[in-house]
């Protein structure tokens, strides 16, 4: 009997779904008491959330902290999908947001007056609770829009760069503080135990050092508040990526017929290890979180080392939420 790579590939993609079948999955939500710098354009610029990539990253770190097999325990468990994260999305109150699908809501679009059709538009999260009202085109826009703004604030933090006996040259950083009762989330996906266990450890660790830039000014650390179960549906029409992520090579008919954003990922190599000077990481074109397909793909852990004296590593794959 003659197996095909064809047959070899599909029972492969099989098991790893099967394997995501099994997962729990958990919210994890993230005071941050002192504020964030999660980069933007430029310097004076925050945004009000991160990425999984970033998330990866900084929990990366930290297992090197621990030893190389501690890191190399986390690389494998996320690159066999034992072990997957979403972006950071926003909670008010006891309200979860999720970023708002790349599909067209044919209702929310041809009907109202060009103040709803606007805040439509520009609506950037959707209540988890919600979500089917807004699939259906029922969901209130305005006041969505401005329950959002409820969410924290933007500043700018002025500091100034000493050059030697130079005069001192102020700069500004940009900082977003989140208000009472408002935060972040991410939702973990766990095969068992050990994975869960791991991540918590990792986590509980990177709170104390925080996430994002500026680390140095106290920025980035965070408390976690609470820890939930939470139901992810499986089956619908569309699926929309929770988390920034890439197609492998052999899944990239996945974008036929797909409502996506490209968003490219770059950045510094922060290993003192690395190189003698800062390098810059291989860019790399990825999917943005909110990305509909109408099928699921998983995804992988990308090499974006860039001539350095070890790998370093791109988070790439997606949860999913069926619509």
């Amino acid at each position: 009997m003659t197996i095909s790579l064809t047959d070899v590939m599909r029972f492969l993609g099989q098991s790893r779904k099967e394997r995501r079948n099994l997962m729990k999955y958990k919210i994890y939500r993230l005071k941050f008491p002192y504020g964030v710098h999660f980069g933007g354009n430029s310097l004076d610029e925050s945004k009000v959330t991160f990425s999984a990539d970033t998330l990866f990253s900084a929990l990366y770190q930290e297992a090197l902290a621990r030893g190389i097999n501690v890191a190399q325990k986390l690389y494998e468990s996320v690159k066999e999908s034992r072990l997957l994260f979403s972006d950071a999305f926003p909670y008010i109150g006891d309200t979860n947001y999720l970023p708002k699908p790349m599909i067209r809501i044919a209702k929310s679009e041809q009907e109202g007056d060009s103040v709803v059709k606007k805040a439509f538009k520009n609506l950037r999260y959707i209540p988890m609770d919600q979500m089917g009202t807004y699939m259906n085109g029922d969901l209130n826009p305005i006041e969505e829009s401005l329950r959002l703004k409820i969410l924290g604030m933007r500043t700018l933090k002025t500091s100034a760069a000493i050059h030697g006996c130079e005069e001192t040259i102020p700069y500004h950083i940009g900082v977003y503080y989140y208000n009472d009762g408002c935060g972040l989330y991410v939702i973990v996906g766990f095969e068992s135990i050990n994975e869960e266990n791991m991540f918590y450890d990792l986590l509980d660790a990177l709170s104390f050092s925080g996430i994002g830039g500026k680390r140095r000014s106290g920025f980035g650390r965070f408390e976690i508040e609470s820890i939930e179960d939470v139901h992810l549906p499986k089956q619908g029409d569309n699926y929309m990526t929770l988390s920034v992520s890439l197609p492998e090579e052999s899944e990239m008919d996945v974008l036929q017929n797909a409502n996506y954003q490209v968003v490219k990922r770059g950045g510094f190599v922060s290993s003192e290890n690395y190189s003698n000077e800062y390098r810059k990481k291989k860019d790399l074109f990825m999917i943005s979180a909110g990305s509909c397909f109408q099928m699921t793909y998983h995804g992988d852990i990308y090499d974006i080392s860039n001539g350095g004296k070890h790998a370093v590593y791109r988070y790439g794959k997606p949860i999913f939420w069926a619509l």
